[in-house]
């Protein structure tokens, strides 16, 4: 995991991803606009910038129970954002990039206890997502990224939610080695966190992008440049988050802090908390 090469023109990548006008969203058959102003991100080393305090946290509706304090994180209005709620995770998608711009989880002893599925490997697009907006089982052939689960196979505590978190608006364009090497080993390690944790844990997960990233496919899936993964546990009120480079060579290293994912990216992620 490289984090000190993060640079000033990767935290405006994330800027640049969600620039834009209206909200929209859907969650199930359900859509509920949002609107709001974003902070440009801040480069590492320099003052954490303001949470978005006009930044919405509605929609979700039918699917809070994945967000501390109910809240999901608060992020700027554009166009062709849409949440979507599955049985253990929710998603808000980004029709720019054709992939998640969040996905979040609630994980605790008992789920993870549960989460002995078959995994089933049956992608498919996720019909809730207009055409225009959405990945295609075709994009990833032959593009030489794996199709990246953000909220993973090996979490789901049901026949139905192993089935589900293979929509491909659940995935990123993921480099194979990173994704079966490193990522993998930080899912496992945050699996058995929550499975030793004393009540619920959030996890949110997500790509950050350049200003002009590289794309895989007919419909110009986006390609990541650091994948994070957000961990707060509700019972200690302690957060911390991985970050990694979306690169082969990419390795596990010492977490960051969240006032550090908050500085990297400019989204308050746990608007109904504040984490240690």
């Amino acid at each position: 995991m490289i984090f000190d090469k993060f640079s000033a023109r990767s935290a405006r990548a994330w800027a640049a991803s969600v620039l834009g006008a209206a909200l929209l969203t859907a969650c199930l058959g359900n859509s509920s606009p949002t609107a709001s102003q974003a902070p440009a991100p801040a480069r590492p080393g320099s003052a954490a910038p303001a949470p978005a305090a006009q930044a919405t946290s509605a929609g979700f509706q039918d699917c809070r129970q994945f967000f501390a304090a109910g809240q999901p994180p608060a992020v700027a209005a554009q166009p062709k954002l849409r949440d979507l709620c599955y049985d253990a995770f929710a998603i808000l998608h980004n029709g720019n990039t054709r992939t998640p711009m969040f996905v979040a989880q609630r994980m605790n002893r008992s789920l993870v206890d549960d989460a002995d599925e078959k995994r089933t490997n049956k992608f498919f697009a996720d019909a809730r997502l207009p055409r225009a907006e959405r990945a295609e089982l075709n994009d990833y052939k032959g593009s030489g990224y794996s199709r990246g689960h953000m909220a993973p196979a090996a979490d789901m505590p049901t026949a139905q939610a192993m089935a589900q978190s293979f929509s491909l608006a659940n995935m990123v364009p993921q480099s194979v080695k990173q994704n079966s090497g490193p990522w993998a080993r930080i899912e496992k390690d945050t699996r058995h966190y929550a499975s030793r944790a004393q009540g619920d844990v959030f996890i949110i997960t997500g790509p950050v992008y350049e200003v002009q990233p590289d794309t895989v496919g007919d419909n110009h899936v986006a390609v990541p440049s650091y994948l994070y993964k957000l961990v707060y546990d509700a019972s200690t009120n302690r957060a911390w988050a991985h970050w990694q480079a979306n690169r082969d060579d990419a390795r596990v290293s010492k977490p960051i802090s969240y006032a550090e994912l908050v500085q990297r990216t400019g989204i308050d992620f746990l608007p109904g908390v504040h984490p240690q």
